[in-house]
């Protein structure tokens, strides 16, 4: 296996790789500069102000895109130290991480943000944003079969 890292290491790595990657993803599906997604980000937040707030809401739209995709990153590499499978079979388990990650940010997080609202997509847009999350959750996985607990590292130094 190439690539070790600590689970920390590989949850910042994970996380902060897939979330700028998906920030350019939906920059491209969307046809809107990176500036505009962040802001589109913040606006689960701050609603629509965010749109008019410059600089600062897209720079807090790239705090907070951050901050979820570390979380959905901690996720899938605690997960993985607990199941091994996940670590063997990485790619499969990041597709399968993807299509979920896609569905809860759809339609439970946007919903329930300040946007208030159920993505409408049409056949398109869906296979566009769902191969976006399905990289996303590959990322995150291929960051996280590289993770090894504090034991293991103790082990493989022994």
């Amino acid at each position: 296996m190439t690539g070790r890292y600590s689970i920390r290491q590989a949850v910042l790595l994970g996380g902060l790789v897939a979330g700028t990657i998906d920030i350019g993803a939906a920059s491209l599906i969307s046809w809107r500069s990176p500036i505009f997604i962040c802001q589109a980000v913040a606006s689960g937040l701050l609603g629509r102000a965010s749109f008019a707030g410059g600089m600062q809401t897209a720079f807090a739209g790239l705090l907070l895109q951050w901050v979820m995709s570390l979380f959905i990153a901690a996720i899938y590499v605690i997960a993985s130290a607990w199941l091994p499978a996940l670590k063997r079979r990485w790619i499969a388990g990041g597709l399968a991480y993807g299509v979920g990650i896609f569905f809860v940010m759809n339609y439970v997080v946007v919903p329930l943000s300040a946007v208030h609202r159920v993505p409408h997509f049409t056949v398109q847009t869906f296979v566009e944003n769902m191969l976006a999350m399905l990289l996303f959750g590959v990322i995150v996985a291929w960051f996280g079969r590289g993770a090894v607990t504090e034991t293991e590292s103790q082990k493989a130094t022994a």
